[in-house]
């Protein structure tokens, strides 16, 4: 079953308010951002971006926010921008998705035991939400990774996802430092998988390879048990 709110196992948003605002005005910035860019782009989804994919997810990938020209414009995690080029073609290659290409919310791709979310649910100017913004959502990632029982591996791009989720588990940075495919025990029988960002910025300056990235996400669904390990 494929899902764009936080739902539990059966798949009843009970607890969907916990995991998910759709009118969420917690950061006047970002409400007012949100605002511009409807008014530029009146087409535009604008608005806080649910989630997308799995009900029962063994793999939970967390991104950093939505991309101005992507999700902000389509209403669904890396659809249709650079970024989800090559994350939708991993797990397409990984037989996770069911088309290697997303570039509308309303095409016909579903994802195999991955479901993919935002540290940060609305888009920030220049792609940079501030330190108390990705405070103020901290509460549903945390609802998010409670209330998903059958996560076993979280997929962080990123530093800021990779704090967020440190955060909502009150861990200490220190102890879980950030690198490329660096692996973290988490509570609960959970890992997190650290991966850079499949952004633009990074593929194009080669400080993320796709070979990089297919074996970072291999890695966390291979932990995850969506894939078999490699002989």
């Amino acid at each position: 079953m494929q899902i764009d709110a936080c739902a539990g196992d059966d798949g009843i948003r009970t607890t969907a308010s916990a995991c998910f605002d759709a009118d969420c005005r917690r950061c006047p910035r970002l409400v007012e951002y949100r605002r511009e860019t409807r008014r530029m782009h009146p087409d535009y989804f604008s608005a806080p971006v649910p989630a997308f994919g799995a009900s029962d997810p063994r793999l939970l990938i967390v991104g950093l926010a939505p991309g101005l020209h992507g999700a902000n414009r389509t209403g669904r995690p890396f659809t249709g921008d650079y970024a989800g080029i090559l994350l939708y073609e991993s797990l397409h290659g990984l037989g996770l998705a069911s088309q290697a290409r997303s570039d509308s919310a309303r095409d016909a791709l579903t994802l195999r035991g991955v479901r993919i979310t935002n540290a940060v649910k609305c888009v920030p100017p220049g792609n940079r939400p501030t330190p108390l913004e990705a405070r103020q959502c901290l509460d549903f990632l945390r609802a998010e990774l409670a209330t998903l029982e059958s996560v076993r591996v979280i997929f962080a791009l990123g530093r800021i996802a990779h704090d967020a989720v440190l955060a909502a588990y009150a861990l200490k940075r220190p102890a879980h430092v950030f690198a490329h495919g660096a692996e973290h025990a988490l509570p609960h029988d959970r890992w997190l998988v650290d991966s850079y960002h499949c952004s633009r910025y990074n593929t194009q300056t080669r400080r993320l390879t796709t070979g990089m990235f297919c074996d970072a996400l291999g890695r966390a669904a291979t932990l995850a048990g969506l894939v078999p390990a490699r002989p």
